[in-house]
C-alpha cells in the first residue's frame, strides 16, 4: 500500500463529504450512493468494542440510516482530519468526524440538546466500474459523546 496521490485524495476526501452531506440533508440517495452495492456500515459504540453494536448491509439496509436519523431535528457532521492508502482499485482511510445531533422539544420551557459523537470512520473502499471511489465497507469509531444544551430559540426552517 502507498499513501493516496493527489487525485485518489481528493477523491477519497470528496466522498466522506457527500456521505457526511447525505445524512445531514437526509438524502437516501446521496447516502448511500456514497457505499459499493455490497456496502456495509458498521457502528462500534464504544468504539473499543468487540463487535458491532450495529450493522447495516445493503443499500436497502444502508437507506434506513437516514429514516433512523430523521428522529433528530438537524444532524451536523463537521468532517476533520484524514488518511488515505491506495492499492491500485482498493483503498484503506481513516476519517476523523465531530457529528451533532440536534433535538428540540416543543414548548417554551423545554431545553434543546446537541447530542454530540466524536468518531473514527475506519474505511475500505473499491472503486466502481464507472472509476468512482466508493465506500465498501466503514466501521464508526464512537470514541466519545457528550450532550449539551443549546438555545431552543433557533428552529429548523420548514422544508
Amino acid at each position: 500500500m502507498s499513501s493516496a496521490g493527489a487525485e485518489d485524495r481528493a477523491s477519497l476526501r470528496d466522498l466522506a463529504e457527500r456521505y457526511a452531506a447525505g445524512v445531514d440533508r437526509q438524502d437516501s440517495e446521496l447516502f448511500v450512493n456514497a457505499f459499493h452495492p455490497e456496502g456495509c456500515l458498521l457502528v462500534f459504540n464504544p468504539s473499543e468494542s468487540a463487535e458491532p453494536t450495529g450493522t447495516r448491509r445493503g443499500r436497502a439496509e444502508l437507506a434506513d440510516v437516514i429514516t433512523r436519523i430523521a428522529r433528530h431535528d438537524r444532524t451536523f457532521h463537521l468532517i476533520g482530519n484524514s488518511r488515505y492508502a491506495v492499492d491500485g482499485d482498493h483503498a484503506t482511510g481513516e476519517v476523523y468526524c465531530v457529528a451533532h445531533h440536534l433535538d428540540l422539544p416543543e414548548g417554551p420551557a423545554a431545553s434543546a440538546t446537541d447530542h454530540i459523537m466524536y468518531i473514527r470512520y475506519l474505511d475500505q473502499y473499491r472503486k466502481g466500474d464507472d472509476g468512482a471511489w466508493r465506500i465498501l465497507e466503514r466501521r464508526v469509531l464512537v470514541d466519545w459523546t457528550e450532550n449539551r444544551h443549546v438555545d431552543a430559540r433557533m428552529r429548523p426552517a420548514s422544508a
